[in-house]
């Protein structure tokens, strides 16, 4: 009962500051697009028979780069439905533009960092030579529309580092093509490979910068669009990202109520808060996710009626319903049920949300942010 209560409140806490509307608008935001993890169940087979616990991590049970089968049953879930305005579910799709390059990378014994652009990682996997025209035709048929995660989802000052002190499953996921697997199933004693914006000094703040400088470049080069939006991986970034953000057209930027800092930079605070509308220093506006349709990561959770619940919360304090989904949730290449059953709960979220709120308004992440910067 206690547990219910802390969460009711925390849900209400979510909605009380920030900007308003009558209009019932909801946002599906969805990261990891892009991103290697788990190339295969061979892979998955092969780890847990080397002792690493990867069946305790959703992300690595489940999650891998998106197949041709993936983005088409998605976008036929999507396309079942219409908005007031006649419009499709559409899927902010946040993406990183890269991966590193694991055979350039073990040719010069780990002594340099090397990337490649993911339509090239693309076309090694199976069943995923399709998969960046089928983007395409997402972006076409306003479904599914990319936006900034990063150049990579990798912290590559640490991954490299590991990978030159040889710690033994850093290395053992290298030579699997992995660099994911996550620091709860691994026995190193090490920080996360994920948080790619994570810095402990000025001058890894410069590479991160110039990092992000060069995927943000990339972006526009694959999509031919700059990104208006961006989240950080792992929601862990620092006011001076957003300057580098900022100059190359990103007004808008993504996350959780609490944003995190690295910790030991420059002494800064773990968590800021922040609230959707809110502006920072550079006139940025912020976009707080306030719902969660997480099926594959919370699998004891009946994700449809809580997620609906979020929604309600949402539109009673007049704000948009900001809905958190990871890739993994759609994905079927390591596990085909994962993708089935949570298709279903998805296509059953939606039937829920028109028939609670007819007059909702499907809306990407970058179209709320120029909806509140217009108003503000």
């Amino acid at each position: 009962m206690v547990t219910e209560v802390k969460k009711m409140l925390s849900g209400h806490l979510r909605n009380v500051r920030g900007w308003r509307s009558k209009r019932r608008m909801v946002v599906f935001e969805s990261d990891d697009w892009g991103s290697v993890r788990m190339p295969d169940r061979a892979t998955y087979d092969l780890l847990l028979t080397k002792g690493v616990r990867v069946d305790n991590c959703p992300f690595n049970s489940y999650d891998s780069l998106a197949r041709e089968n993936d983005l088409t049953a998605l976008f036929e879930t999507l396309k079942r439905h219409r908005d007031v305005n006649g419009h499709y579910p559409v899927v902010t799709a946040n993406c990183v533009v890269a991966n590193p390059d694991f055979e350039k990378i073990r040719s010069c014994h780990y002594e340099a960092y090397h990337y490649e652009l993911f339509t090239e990682t693309l076309k090694r996997y199976p069943q995923c030579g399709r998969s960046f025209d089928l983007w395409q035709q997402g972006i076409q048929d306003h479904i599914f529309y990319p936006q900034f995660h990063g150049r990579e989802h990798l912290n590559v000052a640490r991954w490299m580092a590991a990978l030159q002190k040889q710690l033994p499953e850093t290395l053992l996921g290298f030579d699997l093509n992995l660099f994911g697997l996550s620091k709860m199933i691994t026995s190193e004693t090490r920080a996360s490979y994920l948080e790619a914006l994570a810095v402990e000094n000025a001058a890894e703040q410069r590479v991160t910068n110039a990092i992000l400088a060069d995927g943000l470049v990339l972006f526009q080069g694959l999509f031919g669009y700059a990104s208006p939006s961006f989240i950080a991986p792992n929601y862990v970034w620092s006011s001076l990202n957003e300057k580098v953000l900022l100059t190359h057209g990103v007004r808008y930027i993504q996350g959780q109520r609490r944003q995190l800092l690295a910790k030991g930079f420059a002494g800064a605070r773990r968590t800021v808060g922040h609230y959707t509308g809110q502006r920072n220093a550079s006139g940025q506006i912020y976009l707080v996710r306030n719902c969660c349709f997480e099926p594959s990561l919370y699998p004891k959770m009946d994700s449809v009626s809580a997620c609906l619940a979020q929604i309600k919360t949402a539109f009673q304090w007049g704000k948009p319903a900001i809905i958190a989904m990871h890739r993994v949730n759609f994905m079927g290449a390591i596990d085909e049920a994962n993708r089935t059953r949570n298709l279903y709960q998805f296509n059953k979220l939606l039937v829920g949300i028109q028939k609670n709120w007819p007059g909702v308004e499907f809306v990407t992440s970058d179209t709320l942010g120029a909806i509140i910067e217009e108003t503000l």
